[in-house]
């Protein structure tokens, strides 16, 4: 059995990890608070956002995570497209859970249905970016641990869900997101505990990408989309604020009458 490293750099990682996951939740959590304030088009602008930020997040979270994951006895190598199909996977479930409680009118029957659905398709996520690690050996998994994964995840996005729908204030928002991204990081390192591997010794060349060549840029340009996207929901105006405008500009459009 290969020695599993899940932190070759230290700290570094899992902080980096926790901090994308929660700017991610944060972030698809202040964009449903206005969506369900807004309605038409700009509703569906605001969830595509939320679901967006909520997907990246934990699919750079789950990367970053990974740059730090060594085998002794073994090169790692990532295939390409499965890495980019679970950035899909994520990103498209966590929008369907999300649309999905929005626009029910049975919003409990809807949040178990889509915190269940977007639980399973984290976990999708978390098992297909480990399906594109390449190394010399076999990778096995402990059930039990999969299995604890996959209750983590499910639990974790409707705790998101359930959040998105009943938390309205900036405070109460961090303070959700805080935890949201300690329930995914727990999620992924669960999942990850689970790994074990055979090595099996090989002089050739793995195919793929190294995560420096690949999963390095690709989850830096996420992390920026993330920080640029929260700088946008910041400066634009709530409803409210649109509202208070609009009252503000009546009586001086009348005077000018």
């Amino acid at each position: 059995m290969g020695h599993l490293d899940h932190a070759a750099f230290g700290w570094l990682t899992p902080v980096l990890a926790y901090v994308m996951a929660c700017i991610g939740a944060a972030l698809g959590l202040r964009c449903t608070v206005r969506a369900l304030a807004a309605t038409g088009r700009s509703r569906r602008n605001w969830l595509v956002t939320a679901a967006s930020a909520i997907g990246t997040g934990i699919w750079t979270m789950h990367f970053m995570a990974m740059l730090g994951f060594r085998v002794s006895g073994t090169d790692i190598r990532y295939d390409v497209p499965l890495t980019i199909l679970s950035l899909l996977v994520a990103m498209g479930v966590v929008c369907a859970g999300v649309f999905a409680v929005a626009h029910s009118r049975d919003r409990n029957r809807a949040l178990l249905l889509g915190g269940l659905a977007t639980g399973l398709g984290v976990a999708s996520m978390h098992y297909l970016g480990m399906a594109a690690v390449r190394l010399h050996g076999d990778v096995r998994y402990d059930p039990v641990l999969v299995g604890l994964s996959v209750l983590i995840a499910v639990v974790a996005a409707t705790a998101a869900l359930w959040a998105g729908l009943n938390i309205k204030s900036p405070l109460a928002v961090t303070v959700a997101s805080l935890v949201m991204g300690a329930a995914v990081t727990s999620m992924h390192y669960t999942g990850m505990f689970a790994v074990r591997v055979r090595v099996d010794p090989s002089g050739e060349t793995l195919p793929g990408a190294t995560a420096m060549q690949f999963i390095f840029p690709l989850a830096v340009g996420l992390g920026s989309y993330l920080f640029i996207t929260s700088a946008f929901v910041a400066l634009s105006p709530t409803a409210d604020e649109r509202e208070a405008s609009a009252s503000a500009q009546r009586p001086v459009e009348s005077a000018a009458r």
